[in-house]
């Protein structure tokens, strides 16, 4: 334990005389961290900076709200629509979380009240499309030349 500030003696000389002798006596030598960057620096201030330090120590993850982890849901599921390979598999994903969507709308799930809205098809294939235009465009076929069309054989009129 330190001894007692003097009286007499200010706080800052006080504290630079200890920090001085420390450092003469090796006490800062091989401290952890040594000679690496402050982490962090540069970044914006985060009140929480010392749970999200801790959860990652401890590879712990902490689980989103319902609504929230279906809003993200949403997002990703647009995402992997826009990446699909074709129109239709894009309508497909795009569907399949309009049909979460719609369970949530029926039953409430845990978090802040959000309402998460349908994903539009119709947007999603036009964004593909404007992302996709190569594929869109397919090689057309040779046409078969067309047979001049023989008269319809009618055995019943011969009688």
């Amino acid at each position: 334990m330190t001894e007692r500030k003097p009286l007499g003696v200010s706080f800052e000389s006080w504290i630079d005389r200890q920090i001085r002798e420390a450092t003469e006596r090796g006490e800062f030598d091989d401290l952890p961290g040594a000679g690496k960057p402050i982490p962090g620096r540069g970044e914006p201030h985060d009140d929480m900076w010392w749970i999200k330090q801790k959860l990652r120590a401890e590879n712990l993850s902490f689980p989103l709200p319902g609504t929230l982890a279906l809003r993200k849901e949403a997002e990703e599921a647009k995402a992997e629509a826009l990446g699909a390979r074709t129109e239709a598999e894009a309508r497909r994903i795009a569907e399949e979380m309009n049909v979460k969507i719609r369970d949530s709308h029926r039953k409430p799930l845990s978090g802040p009240p959000v309402v998460q809205p349908l994903i539009d098809l119709d947007e999603i294939a036009a964004e593909w499309r404007a992302l996709h235009p190569v594929a869109e465009s397919k090689p057309a076929l040779p046409e078969e030349p067309k047979q001049p069309k023989r008269p319809l054989f009618r055995w019943f009129r011969r009688r």
